[in-house]
């Protein structure tokens, strides 16, 4: 059985926004194992968008930057919308019943299967299907943008923190 696992980059004030805070070089080496260990990826429609960036390949790509493009082309993705018509290569669109979809698979695929963007983590948590949270502390304060967590989250417990590359902090939580 598959776990859900809801990771994602914020600030120390609790903010998500790619464009204030990028990983170094060790960092972007974890992600990129980490992408290669999962069984998928969920998205919802903003992240994915974003995460489109990796379909093709730039001239300008150091060769961390092309693994992680390969690692994320070769992964299943599947992607929670209602206003997108179809997705990209390797991609499935999930537009109704998506708490069934989900449970399935949880229930088909062995492994991690890492959401991606805040408010479809949000919920999946009120659904119950989050298993476990990953949050890598930027040591950056925005003061503004999108919370991570908006409005009662259910009660977490702490299973592990580790320090990954010069500055950030990953902190793994599980429901309590």
């Amino acid at each position: 059985m598959a776990k859900l696992v809801f990771a994602l980059n914020q600030s120390l004030d609790g903010y998500v926004d790619h464009t204030e805070f990028s990983p170094d070089p060790v960092l972007f080496r974890h992600f990129i194992d980490d992408v290669r260990g999962l069984a998928g990826s969920l998205y919802g429609r903003r992240m994915y968008e974003v995460m489109r960036y990796w379909d093709e390949d730039r001239s300008e790509w150091d060769e961390a930057k092309r693994d992680y493009a390969a690692a994320w082309r070769r992964q299943p993705k599947w992607v929670v919308s209602r206003s997108l018509q179809s997705v990209g290569p390797n991609a499935t669109l999930v537009v109704d019943d998506v708490e069934t979809t989900i449970r399935g698979l949880k229930a088909r695929l062995d492994g991690d299967i890492e959401v991606s963007g805040p408010e479809l983590a949000r919920s999946l948590t009120d659904l119950g299907l989050v298993d476990e949270y990953r949050l890598y502390l930027h040591p950056v304060v925005l003061g503004r943008g999108k919370p991570l967590f908006a409005g009662p989250r259910p009660p977490l417990r702490l299973v592990a923190s580790d320090r990954i590359g010069a500055d950030v902090i990953r902190l793994t939580y599980v429901p309590a």
